[in-house]
């Protein structure tokens, strides 16, 4: 089977591809509205497993909820019982492969969102610190990674 070729670059050697590459994508505030529609009330289900119900309230704040349309909604509450029985029933390969290929549609991953050209503007959230671990000795990654330094 063959693969999807490699995740397209953020940025490019030259600025101007930069700027063209940037120009048709779609960049989306991280706000945390909650959007779309009330679990509970779109299935009349009160039972739903609590991991369920968490994984459709991520949806509902995540920033790409923004642009979703009724069918993208549609597709999240078709997903809802396969989730349900992942959690619940017995966690399968075929029901992680079918939550995973629909969620990739959707725009869960960082991956997945540069592929569809969504960019996500946190420009209220601290940036992660980039570490460069090629000139430091096992003994500072270590005391990294415990938190020492």
């Amino acid at each position: 089977m063959a693969g999807r070729g490699p995740v397209p670059k953020e940025t490019h050697q030259r600025e101007r591809d930069t700027r063209r590459r940037q120009a048709d994508s779609v960049t989306v505030a991280d706000d945390g509205v909650v959007r779309g529609p009330d679990l509970v009330e779109e299935t009349g289900r009160t039972d739903w497993d609590a991991m369920t119900v968490a994984w459709y309230e991520r949806w509902r704040r995540s920033p790409q909820a923004q642009l979703f349309e009724d069918t993208d909604w549609g597709r999240l509450l078709m997903l809802v019982p396969i989730v349900d029985a992942y959690y619940t029933i017995k966690p399968s390969a075929a029901a992680l492969s079918e939550i995973r290929l629909n969620e990739e549609r959707l725009g869960a991953t960082y991956v997945d969102r540069l592929r569809a050209k969504i960019r996500i503007d946190r420009t209220d959230k601290p940036v992660a610190e980039v570490v460069q671990l090629r000139d430091a000795s096992r003994e500072d990654v270590r005391a990294r990674l415990r938190g020492d330094k």
